[in-house]
């Protein structure tokens, strides 16, 4: 997580006195610098205090100034801030594996696979776990979050097609009973539950969590979305790599007039792609919808769409499309040439096979005639 000082700078008003009064034969420039660095060794500042934001690359940079009135007004009834982190680890996750290697207390909460409390490194905090590959940590850190990875789902082995390396989204969360429960810049602010349309979505009994229940939808509906811009994220980077792979296509086609590549090999690559759109629009947990849950909820609703629109879901996917549409055409381009190449092969082999079977016959003919009735050879 990148970490920004928020400090405002003044010029000491001693500098310039200072320099109206010093013999003019010494450097004007000399004397300023002198003066500066000895007038800020005087004032002693106080150290500049240290906010967290978020990584450099998430859309909510561009407004974490909002959240700055709450960082720097503490407040009686609210908590101290605490992180949450995401990590997509795979394409997707085999929920029903889980079961017997998390908490008894765990449980299903609609979309997700709910941990109530897990410990780790002398912290307390809460999981959910989404099937598109994603889990979402409350009040844990990153390093709790691969812990969590390796204690629990490499042991159940419910990742299907794990990532070469994690995708990390970091945000920050802080409670306070007398706010209203709202996405602030970078800044989640939990505060009175949701008003729910239906009481049976928030179900009867659940188990002691780290976090009040008041607003354990809530933080489901931050943290789904959250988990959306992570398998996006994902999603982007391994698209980057893929079309980074093929970018010397075109050039290659326009030195040589070969694409460089086999028709196997395009063909494959191609595969590739489909499985890209598949992943971005086809799965039940995609990118574009809202999931049907909300539907019946605007509260609900309004929290999960106002940290997709502030991380850009909607708008990365449409990026990511384009991208793969555009891969595609280059790729369907280059397998026409490879088709016609091969046509043009198999035509010139059809015009050559009657003067192969004329040289043949002609060969037959002339060897039986020259070799007579008694030639013992091998002809047809």
């Amino acid at each position: 997580m990148l970490r920004s000082r928020l400090s405002s700078v003044t010029r000491p008003a001693h500098v310039f006195k200072y320099a109206t009064t010093v013999n003019r034969s010494v450097p004007l420039a000399s004397i300023v610098v002198g003066a500066w660095r000895r007038g800020y060794a005087s004032a002693a500042p106080e150290p500049p205090r240290e906010t967290f934001k978020p990584k450099a690359h998430t859309p909510l940079r561009r407004t974490a100034s909002d959240s700055f009135s709450i960082r720097s007004n503490p407040n009686p009834t609210r908590s101290e801030i605490q992180p949450i982190s995401t990590l997509a680890t795979s394409e997707r996750y085999l929920l029903t594996r889980l079961r017997t290697h998390l908490p008894q207390t765990a449980r299903p909460l609609h979309d997700a696979y709910w941990v109530p409390k897990w410990s780790s490194g002398g912290r307390e905090g809460e999981i959910f776990v989404f099937s598109n590959g994603s889990f979402v940590c409350w009040g844990l850190s990153e390093e709790d979050a691969l812990r969590f990875r390796r204690d629990v789902l490499t042991p159940a082995q419910a990742e299907v097609a794990p990532l070469a390396e994690p995708e990390t989204e970091e945000l920050e969360f802080t409670m306070d009973p007398s706010e209203k429960t709202r996405l602030q810049g970078d800044l989640i602010i939990l505060g009175s539950g949701p008003r729910l349309a239906d009481p049976d979505t928030l179900p009867k009994s659940l188990p002691p969590s780290a976090f009040p229940q008041e607003t354990v939808l809530a933080r489901y509906a931050f943290s789904q979305a959250l988990s959306r811009s992570t398998a996006l994220s994902a999603l982007e980077v391994s698209l980057e790599n893929y079309l980074s792979s093929m970018s010397s296509l075109p050039r290659a086609l326009e030195k040589t007039g070969k694409p460089g590549m086999s028709r196997r090999a395009l063909v494959k690559k191609l595969g590739e792609l489909l499985r890209f759109r598949q992943g971005l629009n086809l799965n039940r947990e995609n990118f574009s919808e809202t999931p049907d849950f909300y539907w019946e909820e605007p509260v609900l609703e309004w929290y999960f769409k106002s940290l997709s629109s502030a991380l850009e879901v909607k708008a990365r996917t449409h990026a990511v499309n384009d991208k793969i549409t555009y891969a595609a055409e280059v790729q369907s381009v280059l397998r026409q040439l490879l088709h016609e190449v091969r046509i043009l092969l198999d035509t010139h082999t059809l015009l050559n096979m009657p003067f192969i079977d004329f040289w043949c016959s002609y060969g037959t003919s002339h060897h039986r005639a020259y070799c007579g009735r008694s030639c013992y050879c091998a002809h047809p």
